[in-house]
């Protein structure tokens, strides 16, 4: 019921309400990374969703063009604005539009690449029943210090116990992180960066925590 009708609801009217009062923050954000760096400034990627369907998902480009935001040895890659949009999270805003779309939830397991989704077993891969999310219980509690194996555990309690409760916990613990310069540290190494380890030792490494 909550997760059909409910969550839905919530996340579009959400979503349409921060498009407006952000839509300020959204024109200077664009600007400024177009006036900086070389590119688009909408980053748009393919990642898997909702029972493994595919999606466009969008980021604030954050990198030097034709960098791949998940390539684990572009960390100098980084532009200048594109280091203080991932430090205050700002360049996830255009993921606003997803979640409009019904694309993603506000709640939710991070959206991986689809090449990641193909390693998983068929236990992990029920991270993908729900909507993918903005944030989810592995960024709210453990964001970079996860491992993987641990932030998909996470992301199938949630799949189990997926609340309205939960969600505004989640959103609650979440913002707190934002602020918690030792949980955002820049620069850090994220899920993607692990993932590409395991892959290059063992194509099935993965599917096998």
């Amino acid at each position: 019921m909550y997760e059909r009708f409910i969550k839905r609801t919530l996340d579009f009217a959400g979503a349409s309400f921060l498009l407006i009062i952000t839509s300020p923050v959204f024109i200077a954000i664009t600007i400024i990374v177009k006036l900086t760096s070389r590119g688009p400034a909408i980053f748009k990627q393919e990642r898997t969703g909702l029972n493994g369907e595919l999606f466009t998902m969008r980021k604030f480009r954050s990198m030097a063009k034709d960098n791949d935001v998940h390539d684990a040895k572009s960390g100098d890659k980084v532009t200048k604005v594109g280091k203080i949009l991932r430090a205050t999270s700002l360049d996830e805003l255009p993921q606003l539009i997803n979640v409009l779309r019904g694309d993603m939830s506000f709640i939710g397991p991070r959206p991986w690449i689809p090449t990641y989704y193909e390693h998983m077993n068929l236990e992990q891969r029920r991270r993908n029943n729900v909507r993918p999310g903005i944030t989810g219980l592995a960024q709210a509690y453990g964001r970079n210090n996860l491992s993987i194996h641990e932030k998909i555990n996470y992301d199938v309690e949630y799949v189990d116990n997926m609340s309205l409760r939960g969600d505004l916990k989640v959103i609650f613990v979440t913002v707190k992180t934002l602020f918690d310069h030792e949980a955002h540290e820049l620069g850090k190494g994220g899920i993607h960066e692990e993932l590409d380890v395991l892959r290059s030792q063992n194509g099935n490494e993965l599917a096998r925590g």
